[in-house]
Order: C-alpha cells, then sequence, then structure tokens
C-alpha cells in the first residue's frame, strides 16, 4: 500500500511515522508512506498556499491552484484508488471504513487548515471525504496519521502475529474484552481464573461473553447494528 499525504505542515508528521509499527512496516515494504509539502506546488510568491474567503469572514482558505498541481502531479504518475479528504463534515471515520481502505493499493490524504479548501477541490478532486469525530482541529495531519495508522496495522506481515488485528475493538461490532498480564496477584488483584486455566474453548467463551457485556454497557449502539 502507498499512502500520500498532501499538508502545507509537512514537518508535524515526521515522527509519527517515523516510529514503532508503521515504521518496521515501511522499512519492511508492506507500506509506503509519502508527504508532499504543499508550499512546493504554489504558483505564489513567497510559496504561499493560503488566501481570504470570497464574501468575507473570519479565517484564511487553502487555495486550489497548488492542490490541483500537486494532485495532477501524482495522478500522472500512478492511478489512485481513494482521494481523501480529512474533514468534520465528512463520514465518521469506522472500522469496516478502515478495512475497507486497507484493501486499496494507492490512496491520498488530503489535509486541511486553517478554514479548510477551495469547495472546487472537493467538487474536482475528492472522492470521499472522512472526519475522525465530532470535533475540529487546527489542520488534518492529526487525522491523517490515525486514518494511516489504522489502515496499515490491518495489512498483512505488519503485526507480528496477524491475529491481533481481527481481535480489537469494532472489529465484529464489539468493544475488546478485558486483559491481563504479569502478575496474576497484584496487592489482591487476581485475573480471572479462567485465564489461567489454559482451556482455550472456555476462554474463548469468557472473553465474548465480557466483549458482549462491555459493549452493552459502554457501546449498546453498536449492538443495534448487528441486529
Amino acid at each position: 500500500m502507498r499512502i500520500d499525504i498532501i499538508t502545507c505542515l509537512p514537518r508535524l508528521l515526521d515522527s509519527f511515522f517515523g516510529q514503532s509499527i508503521l515504521k518496521r512496516a515501511q522499512d519492511k515494504g508492506l507500506a509506503e508512506v509519502v508527504v508532499h509539502d504543499l508550499r512546493d506546488y504554489t504558483p505564489h510568491k513567497g510559496r504561499q498556499v493560503d488566501d481570504y474567503a470570497f464574501g468575507g469572514g473570519a479565517g484564511m482558505v487553502l487555495m486550489i491552484e497548488p492542490i490541483a498541481r500537486c494532485l495532477d502531479t501524482l495522478r500522472s504518475q500512478r492511478r489512485y484508488d481513494e482521494i481523501l479528504y480529512v474533514t468534520p463534515d465528512g463520514e465518521n471515520f469506522t472500522q469496516r471504513i478502515a478495512n475497507h481502505l486497507s484493501l486499496k493499493e494507492n490512496l491520498v490524504i488530503l489535509c486541511g487548515h486553517y478554514k479548510g479548501v477551495d469547495e472546487r477541490v472537493r467538487q474536482r478532486y475528492v472522492t470521499r471525504e472522512i472526519s475522525i469525530g465530532d470535533y475540529v482541529l487546527s489542520g488534518g495531519e492529526l487525522a491523517a496519521a490515525v486514518i494511516s495508522d489504522a489502515l496499515i496495522r490491518l495489512l498483512p506481515g505488519v503485526l507480528s502475529d496477524e491475529t491481533s488485528a481481527l481481535t480489537d475493538s469494532f472489529q465484529d461490532d464489539l468493544l475488546a474484552p478485558p486483559v491481563y498480564t504479569r502478575p496474576a496477584d497484584f496487592e489482591g488483584m487476581k485475573v480471572p481464573e479462567v485465564l489461567l486455566s489454559g482451556h482455550e474453548a472456555r476462554i474463548e467463551q469468557w472473553r465474548f461473553e465480557q466483549a458482549l457485556e462491555r459493549t452493552r454497557q459502554r457501546r449498546p449502539d453498536l449492538l443495534d447494528e448487528r441486529a
């Protein structure tokens, strides 16, 4: 998988993609993340990428010209399955969407900033708009990082135990059950006996029941979706 991220603040993403699982995925050749500085594509002096909104109002808007130049350059080099724009008014990002997008080969994630992007970018180029939650960030870089992480960890070979991603919260519309590690007894707080039994069927049944109960208590809306 290749993910091209377009941003006017590329250095915000350096540390995120240079650590841990995401770095190992790239080192193994399982994923490629390329961050593009929008200012490299602007025709304006001083590397300007934003301007005032027509009609007035507070805040600046990313101009269409540098974004169009960047996207046209990228699309001349390869075919993209999706051009994603991260925005508060996009569809809510879910594990199902992550599963679907993880099967794609080439993706673009466009990061908005300030008051967003010129609407014509969304009309001409963007194929899907995604929100990571009902709140507003200063820019789309953190959202792009979140989406990339969610996709890359699903790729075969990225996690040392490939079954790990399959037991995460939301994969089966349930929250994950409680997990424990050593010591088995910490100041009188003991690990449930079933987890120490070695009885695989009983353990799996316990985990399912715990996941179901946790979902019922914390996210009953997920159970409605399973119905």
